[in-house]
């Protein structure tokens, strides 16, 4: 017979972002602990609100499957002695495992007998086993923590109620010096506290008390409401997924409702409204059939619909607030000049190390310069690359910007347009930002590329030329999302700029405000970024062949090892990868790279092998180079088969390792193949 056991973490409100991964962890968690007690279970529900963690397991067996385990200890020679008594050796064995002697067998392997023990485990019922509980609530991690009242320990919010029902028994333990019972709190304003019955009533309980404990059932109460009101005022509410998320997790008993605002407002830039309502307000925005902005927003109450004109009023008074703000921000930063803007940023600080703004920004200027030339930009693409170099930070300096700083960029854009400048420089004030996340969208014309990874670039060798470097999870400045950013830019466009080369360059040139140092660890910096973009079919040992190769060209990197991983499918990459490594095993022993002499060749082979690497001729193609590689097998095997690469006479030797070393050279540009495993 199976029961349904129920665990509910009682809380004061979690932010909203940890409620949804807090519950899943929450989930395995528990899911790891019966497993580990050899608990069996169909499946696990989770439900979570703000003020509330918990998981039901459905079908848990009544106790723990009971367990058999063979022990092999020392063998019979080593178990007995002379007298045929067991050794001291066997007795610690067989005390280890909670037996005695008594329990000994001994069972033959390949012709020699050794000790055997057998250890029986009866399951415990799963009444016994539920303490462990504890020890799953309190292994949750949170990226904040707490501590209340004079308490020690931490927690992600202050514990209030811990209930844990057996179908309908519920268990005394302790967390936090909160005892456990069956008692959960309602909705804060319209519950109170309820008892549980049991765990199949959990929902049931706290529905009757305004909670709705399962976040998919107050999503799917978010979104028929929303319907409702879309048939209803023959609107359309856009649903952005991490906006449903948030409001998602910051309620517990959903209602939805509609309010409006000035028409007046809408000549307002469309991006200043929509922030205004998502990000400070959490509203979703209303548009027409054809996708135009309409002066309404759709919010959700915590709580029932009695009294909701009253939180509909209350709701479009606070936006009025926020818009009169944004249209007031808009008129007056149309007055202001960008080069005054510009001029003022010589007293915003970049960072107290590494000094200000514009010094950032001219830094950058040369960095851009650099990359235009390396990306083959026109004339003009090379001007406007400089325009949007000098400028691109002035609208942080903006009223608007600096009310909505999630404007930057877009609100760079709209001013640079109004001022004059042309369409090209303008977009790439918005576009140095992209990526704003590790998958983020990235810059579409080349004049806002070229700038955001020039931006990203200064940013990352300055906090690491000052030691800012990020180490294990800490990465305040997110400079891995920048260095991510700086490689899928590269990738998107397929610039061949060898990143090493480029990095070279960058730090020969010469600044008054900063001199960039720590090239070393910036470049190991950027392998990582560029290793996390490959392929996770890609097998380990092939990317990391790649990553050492002789390139560093992002494009080319990801390709051969997507390539290898496809040849690896093939029944000739095993001899042909092998033959390679043989190449470059050598080759590495040579202590010069060395001219080939043809004189020295002392068997046709040898010339066979100098004649195929010279014709050996590697393009920006890779799957035909790596094809012209694997088909030379052949002939390196031919080679090491008739000819003694480490041969006495120092010259013969020298030149062979010469002519290994000339094919590695090549070899080299798609991937460091001794590296690759052929087992």
């Amino acid at each position: 017979m199976t029961k349904n056991l129920l665990v509910e973490l009682g809380l004061e409100e979690m932010p909203a972002y940890v409620v949804t991964p807090s519950m899943k962890q929450l989930r395995d968690k528990m899911a790891a602990f019966l497993t580990d007690n050899r608990l069996t279970f169909d499946k696990i529900e989770m439900f979570s609100t703000p003020r509330r963690l918990a998981v039901r397991v459905s079908n848990l067996s009544e106790k723990q499957t009971d367990l058999t385990e063979d022990f092999k200890g020392p063998s019979k020679k080593i178990a007995l002695d002379a007298e045929g008594n067991f050794t001291k050796a066997a007795q610690g064995f067989v005390r280890g495992k909670g037996l005695t002697v008594e329990d000994i067998t001994f069972r033959d392997i390949k012709g020699e007998e050794y000790v055997y023990v057998t250890k029986q485990e009866i399951g415990k019922p799963v009444e016994e086993l539920i303490d462990g509980v504890v020890d799953v609530l309190t292994s949750l991690s949170f990226p904040v923590n707490m501590h209340w009242g004079s308490n020690t320990f931490e927690y992600i919010r202050p514990v209030h109620t811990l209930t844990v029902l057996l179908d309908d028994e519920s268990f005394l333990m302790n967390l936090f010096d909160i005892e456990s019972g069956r008692t959960s709190r309602g909705h804060r304003f319209l519950g109170h506290e309820v008892k549980i019955q049991s765990a199949d009533s959990y929902e049931e309980d706290l529905r009757k008390v305004f909670v709705i404990a399962s976040p998919m059932e107050r999503e799917n109460m978010i979104l028929d409401q929303i319907k409702e009101i879309e048939k209803m005022h023959n609107v359309h509410v856009e649903i952005d997924e991490d906006l449903l998320d948030e409001v998602l997790n910051l309620i517990e008993y959903p209602t939805a409702f509609i309010g409006r605002f000035d028409e007046r407002y809408l000549d307002v830039p469309e991006e200043v409204l929509v922030t205004s309502m998502k990000v400070n307000q959490r509203y979703f925005v209303v548009r027409n059939e054809n996708g135009k902005l309409l002066p309404y927003f759709v919010s959700v109450r915590n709580g029932n619909a009695e009294h909701l004109e009253n939180v509909v009023k209350g709701n479009q008074k606070v936006l009025v607030a926020r818009l009169e703000d944004a249209e007031f921000f808009w008129r007056e930063d149309q007055r202001l000049v960008i080069s005054d803007l510009v001029e003022k940023l010589k007293n915003v600080t970049f960072h107290e190390k590494i000094g200000s703004l514009a010094e950032h920004m001219e830094r950058t200027a040369k960095i851009a310069a650099l990359l235009a030339e390396k990306a083959q930009l026109s004339k003009q693409e090379m001007k406007d690359v400089a325009r949007a170099a000098a400028i691109y930070k002035f609208d942080l300096l903006t009223g608007m910007v600096g009310e909505f700083d999630e404007l930057q960029g877009i609100m760079g854009e709209k001013y640079a347009l109004l001022a004059g400048e042309n369409t090209a420089v303008a977009k790439a004030i918005r576009e140095h930002y992209l990526p704003t996340a590790s998958d983020g969208e990235l810059p579409d014309t080349k004049i806002g590329a070229i700038l955001a990874i020039a931006d990203k670039m200064d940013t990352i060798l300055s906090f690491f030329s000052v030691g800012l470097i990020p180490s294990g999870s800490n990465d305040p400045y997110a400079l891995r999302r920048a260095t991510q950013g700086v490689v899928r830019i590269l990738d998107k466009f397929g610039w061949h700029i060898a990143l090493d080369e480029l990095i070279e360059e960058i730090y020969a040139l010469q600044f008054d405000s900063l001199t960039y140092s720590n090239k070393e660890q910036v470049l190991d910096f950027f392998r990582a970024r560029i290793e996390k973009m490959m392929d996770s079919d890609v097998p380990k040992d092939i990317v990391s062949s790649v990553l050492n190769s002789s390139t560093f060209v992002v494009r080319d990197l990801v390709e051969a090892a997507s390539l290898l991983a496809e040849k690896a499918q093939e029944d000739s990459f095993k001899s042909s990868v092998e033959s390679l490594a043989r190449v470059f095993n050598l080759a590495e022993k040579a202590e010069t790279a060395g001219v080939v002499d043809e004189s020295l060749f002392e068997n046709a082979e040898e010339k066979a092998l100098h004649a195929a690497v010279e014709n050996l001729t590697l393009s920006d193609d890779l799957a035909d180079n790596i094809e012209q590689l694997f088909a030379l097998s052949p002939v390196i095997d031919a080679f090491f088969d008739n000819t003694m690469v480490m041969a006495e006479d120092e010259a013969i030797r020298a030149n062979r390792l010469a002519l290994l070393a000339a094919l590695m050279t090549k070899a080299k540009k798609v991937a460091q193949f001794n590296q690759i495993n052929t087992k």
